[in-house]
């Protein structure tokens, strides 16, 4: 594998087709496609300012790196990616992508990061600001995950989510396939109109919580004091630890709470209306 090392590069485009090397302390400024159309790279302890720096690189590693404001758009079309230890600064990363492994990543603007992109895998991932992260992406496995960043996880597909803390609103929209352990979801309009949802061991908060959803399952979960309107024209399976307030117009299934506080039953509930909804025991 090539070294090169020490060295800073400027301009379109100056590292364009390089194959089999190894990037230690290499600078990318100001300029564009700094890194493009590659394969089997690896790099470290690099930095990087300009725009569209790693676009069309298959099979690459990058730990210790940093990407700043200016580096928008910075990873798009690059398969068979592992990255490590790494600070991101700047917007939209991660685009059109296959297999991404992420472990300890600090993204500081989230705003769409992860778009289409099948096969992602992030341990110990934070995002932070930003809107539509993971919007349109696939086979996702989570395992760390803190993120206050707007609107997340939308129109994804067979995902699952270990010890996260999302504070967020419209998260899990139109998703499918969908499994929450361990978790803390914070904000409103979770899960809306979304197919085979299930959360374990969840603590949930905000308003008008898993509507219009197909198929949704709750094990051993918690609500906040403040959350109402839960489960709206859902169908569910619900195992509720504590007291739920306001559970209104579920389509069908079974829900059971240690205690609730009240359930609104109207002329606008959808057939067939035949949810059992209890108090434990």
């Amino acid at each position: 594998m090539k070294l090169i090392k020490n060295q800073e590069f400027g301009g379109e485009r100056p590292l364009f087709e390089v194959h089999g090397a190894r990037l230690e302390n290499i600078t990318i400024v100001d300029g564009e496609s700094g890194i493009k159309h590659c394969s089997d790279i690896e790099a470290d302890a690099c930095k990087f300012y300009g725009k569209y720096p790693w676009w069309h690189v298959d099979r690459c590693l990058i730990t210790n790196c940093y990407f700043a404001p200016g580096s928008r758009s910075a990873i798009w079309y690059t398969n068979d990616l592992v990255m490590r230890d790494c600070t991101i600064d700047g917007p939209k990363f991660f685009r059109e992508m296959k297999n991404v492994t992420l472990e300890r990543v600090l993204i500081t603007d989230a705003d769409e990061t992860f778009w289409k992109v099948d096969g992602l895998k992030i341990k110990d991932v934070e995002l932070r600001g930003g809107t539509y992260p993971f919007m349109f992406s696939r086979n996702i496995e989570v395992d760390g995950l803190v993120s206050d960043a707007k609107y997340v996880f939308q129109y994804c597909k067979d995902v699952v989510v270990r010890n996260a803390k999302i504070t967020t609103k419209d998260s899990f929209w139109e998703c499918e396939n969908i499994t929450i352990y361990d978790s803390e979801l914070n904000g409103e309009y979770l899960a809306w109109h979304s197919k085979n949802v299930r959360l374990v061991n969840c603590k949930l908060s905000g308003e008008q919580l898993l509507c219009y959803a197909k198929d949704l399952v709750l094990e051993n979960c918690t609500f906040d004091a403040a959350c109402d309107r839960v489960f709206e024209y859902s169908t569910v399976e619900a195992d509720i630890r504590g007291h739920i307030d306001n559970i209104k117009n579920p389509t069908s299934g079974h829900i059971v709470a240690d205690s609730i506080g009240s359930v609104t039953l109207d002329e606008n509930i959808r057939q067939p209306a035949d949810c059992v909804i209890t108090v434990r025991k």
